[in-house]
């Protein structure tokens, strides 16, 4: 009788600690990616993220999760690099590619771009989808190159009509050498100031103006402090959507597949978004008293030139006439 309830017990036993042990591989297998960006958590980014992060569950079957961390909670841009090169972060997003491979800022070449198609069909192209390969050497991969969108002028001095209008008007930029180099080319006096601060920067008049992608332009409300927005499409920027190399390589090959999907219909879904998106905030802004002016361009365009020469010695001229002659099909 002793015997049979030991064997009775030692079963039981043995079967508890299978399940244990299933449940703790089962434990062991789930992970949870984090995920950072500086936008605001109402932004399109983050709905676009939100998106990413339910069909990334919902094809590993709760396997693979993503963690989001909007509004700057794990730094601005150029820390959320930095992060995710050193694992801290999985995966990030933003404007700032220093920290990854200085060239990727050629996107945000001046005029490079006719319109949101023509960036498109470049990114989507084997020259686009090689360009942004070379985050690879340095430990990124790059998820994809969101649109950061084309870029304005904005201040709240006066509109600008003419490069003239930019003279000595201290305009905030983010921390892009191209961006930076071409608002000097047109004039102005560019002012590196980090994404959260440019609010308090308006209002204290410590910049006059900033040159934006609308939709930071509403979701940050800097239109409550800068009245004055001309249109020019001088510049278009990626939101650059990153991954560390490890991570990425340590997932298994259906959590990569699933991933990868994601990637893609979040990419899809966030393009058809933008005109819709774009049409609604200037209509309310407009109804709040921000003034809109289109610019001729024409003028603005013969400035640059020089950006191209300067960036050409950086980079090669060949790196850059190729960038160009696959962007605008020349």
């Amino acid at each position: 009788m002793f015997r049979s309830l030991c064997r009775k017990h030692l079963a039981v036993s043995a079967l508890t600690g299978l399940a244990l042990f299933i449940g703790a591989g089962s434990a062991m297998a789930d992970q949870t990616l984090r995920l950072a960006h500086a936008s605001s958590s109402d932004s399109l980014i983050n709905q676009a993220m939100v998106r990413f992060a339910a069909e990334v569950s919902s094809e590993t079957k709760g396997e693979l999760k993503v963690q989001i961390y909007p509004d700057g909670q794990l730094g601005d841009e150029a820390p959320i690099v930095d992060s995710v090169g050193a694992g801290a972060i999985d995966i990030g997003l933003g404007g700032s590619t220093d920290g990854i491979d200085p060239r990727l800022n050629a996107l945000s070449l001046p005029f490079l771009f006719k319109d949101a198609a023509a960036v498109h069909a470049y990114l989507d192209s084997p020259a686009g989808k090689s360009f942004l390969r070379m985050g690879e050497d340095h430990g990124f991969i790059m998820l994809s190159a969101l649109d950061s969108g084309f870029r304005q002028f904005a201040n709240s001095k006066h509109p600008i009509i003419k490069p003239a209008d930019l003279n000595g008007l201290k305009i905030r930029t983010p921390p892009n050498p191209v961006i930076l180099a071409t608002i000097k080319q047109l004039g102005a006096l560019g002012q590196s100031i980090p994404f959260g601060e440019v609010y308090t920067s308006l209002q204290s008049g410590v910049v006059d103006g900033v040159e934006p992608e609308l939709r930071d332009f509403y979701d940050q409300k800097w239109y409550e402090v800068a009245k004055n927005v001309s249109v020019s499409n001088y510049v278009w920027s990626a939101n650059f959507w990153f991954i560390n190399k490890d991570k990425y390589e340590s997932l298994s090959a259906a959590e990569r597949t699933a991933l990868d999907k994601a990637v893609a219909d979040a990419t899809v879904w966030y393009r058809s978004q933008l005109e819709a998106v774009y049409t609604r905030i200037q209509a309310e802004m407009q109804s709040k008293g921000v003034k809109f002016n289109e610019v001729d361009t024409g003028p603005f365009r013969e400035l640059t030139g020089p950006v191209y020469a300067q960036f050409g010695k950086v980079w090669g001229e060949a790196f850059v006439n190729q960038l160009r002659h696959d962007a605008q099909g020349q």
